[in-house]
C-alpha cells in the first residue's frame, strides 16, 4: 500500500511539473487574454475546464498556474535550508556563548506563529515575490537551524570526531566531509516537508492578496478572483482547488515516505 502511494505521489508532482514546464506547448489559448463573449463557460469541448469571469481558459491557465508557487517554494525552500544549516553548524560545532545566542534567536523566531509572522512582513514590505520569498524564508530558517544544531551536538560526542582531530583535520575539512554527509538525510526530508507547506504558505499569501498579484496564473488567485461566482459556476474554485490538493497531498507523502526510508525519527520533524 505505501508503494502504491509513494508511486501515486510521485506520478501526480512529476505530472504537475512536467505540464507547467510544458505550459507553452500545451496550453491552447492564451492564458492572459480576456474574452467577454465566452465568460463563465462550463468545461466543453473548446474548453476543457471552462472559463473565468473574464473569459479567459482555465485549461491554459491551470498549466500555467503551477509555476510560480513551486518555484517560490522551491527557492524559498533552498535558502531557508542553507541559512539553518550554516546557523546550526555554527552554533552546535562551535559552541559557546556563539551557542547561547543563536539558540535565543532560534528559539523566539519558533515562538512567533508563522503564518502570523508572514503576514506581518508582507504587509509591512509589501505584496510582491521578493517579499514573499523573504517572508517564508524568515519563518523557515530556525527549524532548519534547530535541527542541525542537534545533529551536530550528537556527532561531536561520537569516537571518530577525536580520531579526525588527532589525524590534524581542520574543521572546515570535518563540517564539509563529514558532519554535512551525516545529516544529510534528515535535512533531505525536512526540505521535503519545507516544500509541501511553502506551496500551502503561498496559495494562503496569495488568497488573501499578499502573495502572487494578478494578471500572473496562479490557482490561489484563480481561486480568490471565483469566489463571487461559486454558485454559478463552481468548477472555478474546484478546479484549482484539486490541483492545490493534490500537489501538496504528493509532496507531503513523498516526504513521510523519504522519512520511513532514511530511518528519520518523526519526533525531529512533527514540531514543523
Amino acid at each position: 500500500m505505501k508503494n502504491i502511494k509513494l508511486y501515486l505521489a510521485l506520478t501526480v508532482i512529476s505530472l504537475i511539473i512536467a505540464a507547467s514546464v510544458l505550459a507553452p506547448l500545451l496550453a491552447t489559448h492564451n492564458p492572459f487574454e480576456p474574452n467577454m463573449a465566452e465568460r463563465l463557460m462550463s468545461p466543453c469541448m473548446s474548453h476543457i475546464f471552462g472559463t473565468d469571469n473574464l473569459g479567459r481558459d482555465m485549461f491554459s491557465r491551470i498549466l500555467y498556474g503551477g509555476r510560480a508557487s513551486m518555484l517560490l517554494s522551491m527557492l524559498a525552500a533552498v535558502l531557508s535550508l542553507v541559512l539553518g544549516m550554516l546557523i546550526g553548524i555554527l552554533a552546535g560545532f562551535y559552541g559557546g556563548k556563539l551557542d547561547a545566542v543563536i539558540t535565543v534567536i532560534t528559539n523566539i523566531f519558533q515562538g512567533i506563529p508563522g503564518s502570523c509572522f508572514m503576514i506581518a512582513i508582507v504587509g509591512v514590505l509589501g505584496a510582491g515575490i521578493e517579499s514573499l520569498v523573504f517572508a517564508l524564508v524568515v519563518t523557515s530558517w530556525a527549524a532548519f537551524s534547530r535541527i542541525v544544531r542537534a545533529q551536530v551536538l550528537a556527532l561531536k560526542e561520537e569516537a571518530f570526531m577525536e580520531g579526525l582531530r588527532s589525524l590534524g583535520c581542520s574543521n572546515w575539512r570535518i563540517i564539509t566531509r563529514h558532519i554535512v554527509p551525516n545529516i544529510f538525510n534528515k535535512l533531505l526530508v525536512l526540505f521535503t516537508i519545507r516544500l509541501g507547506r511553502g506551496i500551502l504558505s503561498v496559495a494562503g499569501l496569495s488568497f488573501i492578496g499578499l502573495g502572487i498579484q494578478p494578471p500572473t496564473p496562479d490557482w490561489s488567485v484563480m481561486i480568490n478572483d471565483a469566489m463571487l461566482y461559486y454558485r454559478s459556476s463552481p468548477h472555478l474554485i474546484i478546479i484549482p482547488g484539486l490541483f492545490i490538493f493534490l500537489l501538496i497531498y504528493s509532496i507531503n507523502t513523498l516526504g513521510d515516505e523519504m522519512r520511513d526510508r532514511l530511518d528519520v525519527q518523526f519526533s525531529e520533524v512533527r514540531k514543523w
